[in-house]
């Protein structure tokens, strides 16, 4: 486990919370229900929640389940001692009423981070980073450089463009924003949306980015369990060496 020095002086004054979102239905997992699935013989859900149960100066921490994984999701909390996991309700059929259903299961507070539970890989600098953007604008998301050059397509698969990817970042999570920011947002935005930082551009708030991790990637097929694995394995290994 990474040291939590780096976290207990960011400068970021009040009360955190976290939404960890593990609502999802794991379409592209062949049948199984991803957020359970053992990565590197631990559920895949507890690896960002024990992250979080170990961070100084969070307050409080509620697991977005769908209904069917309620006593799975109270299980795990118990096992694993997650002290900190104060909250554990149902989420919606969108994930955006899933991080409602989350906000709305933790007491008011100054910050809230919101995070999906399909990414394992995080860690305490990460989150350090995410706090001392957000203190900026109230709105942080984690993104990394794209490597990859992308194109504008037709609908008859024709190019109309290329897009200069010294300026495009995939974003990622954790999401991290002021706590009555985002309730607002969640109230006045309508129309469909990907993430919470999308809401919050969609009423004209600025967002600010923040450096995550090419390691922290989202789980969402079968594949990405033994890539996961090796990069965890990898950490491990980098860890016992220092």
């Amino acid at each position: 486990m990474q040291k939590v020095s780096s976290l207990k002086n960011y400068g970021k004054k009040g009360s955190i919370a976290v939404v960890v979102v593990a609502a999802g239905a794991s379409v592209r997992m062949n049948g199984l229900d991803k957020i359970f699935s053992p990565i590197n013989d631990i559920p895949l859900i507890t690896h960002s929640l024990k992250v979080f149960n170990s961070c100084p100066n969070i307050d409080q921490i509620a697991l977005v389940v769908n209904k069917y994984s309620l006593d799975k999701g109270r299980n795990i909390i118990k096992e694993y001692s997650l002290t900190n996991v104060t909250a554990i309700c149902i989420g919606g059929t969108e994930r955006r009423y899933s991080v409602s259903a989350g906000l709305n299961a933790i007491q008011p507070c100054d910050t809230v981070i919101v995070h999906d539970a399909a990414r394992p890989i995080i860690d305490l600098t990460m989150i350090a980073r995410g706090l001392l953007a957000a203190e900026d604008t109230g709105a942080a998301v984690a993104a990394v450089p794209t490597r990859d050059t992308h194109k504008i397509v037709s609908s008859e698969n024709m190019v109309i463009e290329t897009l200069d990817r010294r300026t495009l970042w995939q974003v990622q999570t954790p999401q991290i924003f002021d706590y009555h920011l985002l309730v607002s947002v969640h109230k006045q935005a309508k129309g469909d949306f990907t993430d919470d930082a999308s809401m919050v551009e969609s009423l004209g708030h600025p967002v600010k980015i923040f450096m995550g991790s090419y390691k922290n990637i989202k789980v969402t097929t079968p594949e990405d369990i033994s890539i996961v694995e090796s990069l965890i394995e990898q950490n491990n290994k980098n860890e016992s060496a220092l």
